[in-house]
């Protein structure tokens, strides 16, 4: 749960600077934190994966192809799902209700509060990172998700007054319940190589996170969630 509740920090946080600072952070610091958290994302994926993967040469290859393959799987059958689609519809709405609101100046606090509670919540980042720290205590993802939540609040809370600092509380709901079913789930998972199947590919989904970070590619990475659920079924198959 400490990487929900340093999200939840940082949220009330950041809408407390923006509330009281007189201006915002100019694009060039934009830019650079951007650029540091697109790093960091870099190194916390490769370092996941690489710490998932293990044994001889051939064990190594044997879950190498078993990670591919949940994710060519998992990836087909978010797209069916249409799992990226209906997140991006969410994300358009929210973000028509901010630039409308700003356009206008409002200060409503019921917008601001279901804008930012969708913004922040549905995210690949947002289960990604639940799901990691559930199983393995591991923050780190939500450690860079609370950053761009915190800076994100800092900006909103300018038209939109308190209402958005109020989303952290559907955030501790949502990202908290994740995390306890996550930490439930691992007495289902005794299997090391279970955990590590999910660990492998959850690594290589917060790689493809640094690449929408820094504007490299944009990757359709709620597609791929359902990744987390077929690698472990394959390792368990193919054991």
């Amino acid at each position: 749960m400490l990487g929900t509740i340093l999200n939840v920090g940082a949220i009330l946080l950041g809408g407390v600077i923006g509330l009281t600072a007189a201006r915002q952070l100019s694009p060039r610091i934009e830019y650079r934190i951007k650029l540091i958290l697109g790093i960091a994302t870099i190194w916390i994926g490769m370092k996941t994966t690489w710490q998932s993967i293990n044994g001889g040469f051939g064990q190594v290859m044997k879950e190498i192809v078993i990670v591919l393959a949940a994710l060519i799987i998992g990836n087909a059958i978010g797209k069916i799902i249409g799992l990226q689609k209906r997140l991006n519809k969410l994300g358009e709405y929210a973000k028509q209700k901010f630039q409308g609101e700003a356009t206008e100046n409002a200060r409503s606090f019921g917008e601001g509060f279901v804008t930012c509670t969708i913004l922040f919540c549905v995210g690949p980042m947002a289960i990604l990172g639940s799901v990691e720290d559930g199983l393995t205590g591991r923050f780190q993802t939500l450690g860079i998700k609370s950053a761009m939540d915190g800076l994100a609040t800092m900006a909103f809370v300018k038209p939109f007054g308190i209402g958005p600092i109020f989303a952290a509380i559907p955030v501790l709901a949502y990202q908290g319940t994740i995390t306890l079913a996550a930490r439930s789930a691992q007495t289902y998972l005794q299997n090391q190589s279970l955990l590590d199947s999910i660990n492998a590919a959850g690594g290589l989904l917060i790689l493809c996170i640094s690449v929408v970070l820094l504007d490299i590619q944009k990757v359709p990475l709620a597609d791929y969630l359902p990744a987390l659920a077929i690698a472990p079924l394959l390792t368990w198959l193919f054991k």
